[in-house]
């Protein structure tokens, strides 16, 4: 097996084989290792190459590479070495030994002296400790991987898996993407681990790898629900097994809508990845106010009033846990909070001033199409096509008026009072509120008109603006 055939083409491929050649004639043995040689074997194309050399210390490597490639020193400690603007990272073999409780508590000593087989004992699963050998052109399997490649397992390498519980998300999010069981004796020893000292920027990661790569996001956290892992996301486990009226969901409860809710948005995925991660953290949270407003009616159903404004602030909370990031955290609400407007304001024949309101509360009714395109389509059997008829009335009334992906800009500013020889003050901000409110209310929907509303609410005859219109 040559390199072509391992790796699907990519640009930077003659650069790997130039770090092949010169590894190889500084006497190591660099093995090609990890993802990329599992997402060749399924056959699809690797974002980011690893390369284990045997042979040579993590000094000889980087010196090494230095005389040929502009290189970045991750540290001796670790044995890694990066490429400078190409995702290719050197290593040597390393042996990690946990030393206390927290995520990042591991004693690390680069040795290149280990065999195969022991540096890929400290992998987590066996589809990534698979090492192709582009001197030979064999595929290294110490553990099985390729067998469990073949069959879509995912197998624990050895005992040292439950030594980080952040694997356990690992687990999650490539069972999304490569529609991959976890095996039992895998799911057995995730179940065990605790999730305390995990940091949230490397939960966001696994998170984020869901949302945005999960094929089936469904299989990822219905994972987390058999594992147990799902009790450190409280606000998700409330929603298992929370019943629902099956006249509009006949899928079942809460939580398994939620599921067919997430493996819809994966098939509209825009390709922005923030875009897309926005628009996935809200339909992973758009239904978790049903969990404190569900309640059988006296008709006999069940019913989730408001539960839109009362999943904000469980949505905050489950947010957090993920992230310290305000800025994303603020992008994802309103779009829980609104979630069902697209179909109120349709069904109610709602004009502009609506239209305008809620692109001021949301931010992007663009997004808030897509959260609610994924909410329609997550209550099989009940077919719903790529747009609903909500769907394509409130985008072409909001490309109408130009509030798609944005608020409504203000037209009146503060300058427009200066021009009416106002002095600056205290009193100005509340008569901006007020212009902005008028605006989006349609009571004046140009400059003109706004200046002429601005008159009547300082009590200035409107004549005056003779002067202030030729300026």
């Amino acid at each position: 097996m040559h390199l072509p055939e391992l790796i699907p083409l990519r640009d930077d491929l003659a650069v790997v084989a130039a770090v092949v050649r010169v590894l190889r004639d500084a006497g190591g043995r660099p093995f090609l290792v990890g993802g990329c040689v599992r997402d060749a074997l399924l056959g699809a194309t690797t974002k980011d190459i690893d390369i284990e050399v045997y042979g040579l210390g993590t000094i000889d490597v980087e010196s090494t590479l230095k005389r040929h490639f502009e290189v970045i020193t991750v540290g001796s400690a670790f044995g890694v070495t990066k490429l400078k603007n190409v995702p290719v990272d050197i290593s040597v073999p390393r042996r990690e030994n946990r030393t206390g409780a927290k995520h990042a508590d591991f004693a690390i000593e680069a040795d290149p002296t280990m065999t195969a087989h022991e540096a890929a004992s400290r992998r987590d699963f066996t589809i990534n400790a698979i090492a192709w050998d582009p001197a030979s052109g064999t595929l290294v399997d110490p553990w099985g991987g390729l067998a469990d490649l073949r069959a879509g397992v995912l197998r624990h390498v050895s005992e040292k898996f439950g030594e980080d519980a952040l694997r356990v998300l690992r687990a999650m999010q490539f069972a999304a993407r490569f529609g991959f069981t976890v095996a039992p004796e895998t799911e057995a020893v995730c179940a065990g681990l605790a999730a305390e000292y995990l940091p949230r920027e490397r939960l966001l990661e696994e998170w984020t790898k869901l949302i945005l790569r999960g094929k089936r996001p469904s299989l990822g956290l219905d994972f987390l629900r058999r594992c147990g892992w799902v009790r450190h996301y409280p606000e998700l486990e409330a929603i298992i097994g929370l019943p629902q009226d099956p006249t509009w969901h006949p899928e079942g409860c809460v939580w398994t809508h939620t599921l067919h809710c997430m493996d819809a948005f994966a098939r509209h995925r825009s390709g922005d990845d923030r875009e897309d991660l926005v628009v996935g953290l809200a339909v992973l949270c758009h239904d978790l106010g049903k969990a404190v407003t569900t309640s059988l009616g006296k008709d006999g159903k069940w019913h989730a009033y408001r539960h839109e404004e009362a999943g904000v602030p469980i949505a905050e909370s489950f947010l957090r846990r993920l992230t310290n990031e305000t800025s994303l955290i603020e992008e994802v609400l309103p779009h829980v909070r609104w979630h069902d407007m697209p179909y109120t304001l349709y069904a109610s024949g709602a004009r502009q001033p609506s239209v305008r309101r809620l692109a001021m509360n949301v931010g992007r009714i663009d997004r808030l199409l897509r959260v609610e395109l994924a909410d329609r389509q997550g209550r099989p059997p009940i077919e719903v096509g790529d747009e609903t008829p909500q769907g394509v009335w409130l985008r072409e009334q909001a490309a109408a008026l130009g509030i798609t992906d944005a608020r409504p800009m203000p037209i009146l500013l503060g300058r427009h009072l200066l021009e009416l020889g106002m002095t600056p003050g205290p009193s100005f901000a509340p008569i901006l509120r007020e212009g902005y409110e008028a605006q989006i209310e349609g009571i004046f929907t140009d400059l003109n008109g706004g200046r002429e509303w601005l008159c009547r609410r300082v009590g200035i005859p409107v004549s005056n603006l003779s002067h202030v219109k030729h300026r």
